[in-house]
């Protein structure tokens, strides 16, 4: 499980959220020397570092040790860490291995029942969807990874689901070579994260990492609506599986009968999916396939949509307040979740948008506002750009900190409009995570 050159020296861990701290304990809990380290330096962050240290670590808070890194046997990087980072850098120009905490994680488990999920939007629920559907069919399930439990952590836990789901970024596919997952699922492609890469291409490159490993065995679950998606898996060994919004395929919506189908069988109808949107019907669809490919019987299938409530932070309903609705979709920190959460009103709303922006053109929401938006209230580092891109469109304020956006976009509301939170940016301008940004407006919502 552990390379027994690992254990010659000291190992890295570079980034100190989540996944940084669990990949650290796990390797204390194997006996190896470990040298973790984190640029940033908090209150929260300086605790973690005491405890790690209580436990057996060497922990350095706000900056690294380069040349300790670069004689590292191995270095486990956090996923918010950008492959430019100058200890990345350090640990490649020595010739360190260089692997995410997911590829650490996935040594620990039988991979025959492991489903990876990636994509550029959807990533979240769909994982948590397919793990529901596992449960609710029988199947022990854990949902990991990107959704929010390091893999490592559910790696020490005694009690072993009889499979795991893991949702997969392109940063952690970049460094994660072991990951051979049974089942593999792509949501959708879109321009992302072009703050990091250098490029669209280099972006989706990363993506077709999931089928490096790919096995006759695989079975691969794709959105056959995404030409893009297709691509990726050209040449991968396995079973393609896709679903459509538009035509029938092995799991298609009916959209005259309002049904989503299983080949030529009724699933659920659309009034029985407890979810807003078309995109959240392609994700129920996904998730059919996944599960049914892992031995989920479609009737249970069918429960399991029935019974699925929406994540946090992904078009989360938080309240309602003077007839006014207010949704919470935090999660989505692109153009292109953004738009697809616009696309899923259904009557008049107010748009929050702004944080720290990843490089997109945000003139592509123009045409997703049409329809109902009553105003824009853009914040953040990025509310400038906003402002320059979407004032044509539409009436855009602009202020700095987010909780004045969220007071704003209250007054611009009518007694049976909606105030959407749908970022279109990352949120560490003000906030450590989109989680986070996500609680703030929930408070917020619940004091109004």
């Amino acid at each position: 499980m552990i390379p027994e050159a690992w254990r010659r020296g000291e190992v890295a861990v570079v980034g100190l959220g989540r996944s940084g701290l669990a990949a650290t304990r796990w390797l204390l809990r194997h006996g190896l020397r470990v040298y973790a380290s984190d640029r940033a330096s908090t209150a929260a962050l300086h605790e973690a570092a005491k405890a790690l240290r209580a436990e057996g670590a060497d922990v350095d808070v706000g900056g690294h040790a380069l040349q300790r890194i670069a004689a590292a046997t191995s270095v486990v990087v956090s996923p918010g860490v950008p492959p430019d980072a100058p200890p990345i850098a350090a640990a490649r120009a020595a010739g360190v291995d260089v692997v995410a905490e997911i590829d650490l994680g996935v040594r620990a488990f039988d991979q025959s029942r492991c489903i990876a999920v990636t994509g550029t939007n959807g990533k979240t629920t769909t994982t948590a969807l397919i793990a529901h559907v596992l449960n609710t069919g029988g199947l022990a399930a854990a949902a990991v990874g990107n959704i929010g439990r390091p893999l490592t952590d559910l790696a020490a836990d005694p009690a072993r689901p009889d499979w795991i789901v893991v949702e997969v970024s392109s940063f952690q596919l970049h460094d994660a070579p072991h990951l051979a997952p049974l089942i593999g699922v792509v949501t959708n492609l879109a321009p992302d994260h072009l703050d990091r890469y250098a490029d669209v291409l280099a972006y989706y490159n990363d993506k077709k990492l999931l089928f490096r490993n790919a096995e006759e065995s695989s079975t691969w679950v794709l959105n056959g609506d995404d030409p893009a998606v297709g691509a990726l898996a050209v040449g991968a060994s396995g079973q393609r599986r896709e679903w459509s919004l538009q035509r029938p395929r092995d799991a298609w919506y009916d959209r005259e009968t309002a049904r989503l189908m299983l080949g030529a069988a009724v699933l659920v109808d659309r009034s029985e999916l407890p979810l807003l949107g078309d995109h959240n019907v392609a994700n129920a669809l996904a998730a059919a396939l996944a599960a049914v490919a892992a031995g989920v019987d479609p009737g249970q299938v069918a429960r399991g949509l029935r019974t699925f409530s929406a994540p946090a932070h992904r078009l989360e309903r938080v309240g309602r307040v003077r007839d006014v609705e207010w949704i919470n979709d935090s999660k989505a920190t692109n153009v292109s979740a953004a738009s697809v959460a616009l696309r899923s009103m259904t009557g008049p709303f107010v748009l929050i948008l702004g944080g720290r922006p990843k490089g997109e053109d945000f003139a592509a929401l123009k045409d997703a506002l049409s329809a109902g938006c009553r105003a824009v209230v853009a914040y953040g580092e990025a509310a400038k750009a906003i402002a320059r891109s979407l004032g044509g469109a539409t009436s855009v304020e602009t202020v700095d900190r987010f909780d004045d956006a969220v007071l704003l976009a209250g007054t611009h509301a009518a007694p049976g409009d909606a105030v959407l939170l749908s970022p279109a940016c990352a949120s560490f301008d003000q906030f450590n995570n989109f989680e986070e940004r996500g609680d703030r407006f929930r408070e917020l919502v619940q004091n109004l």
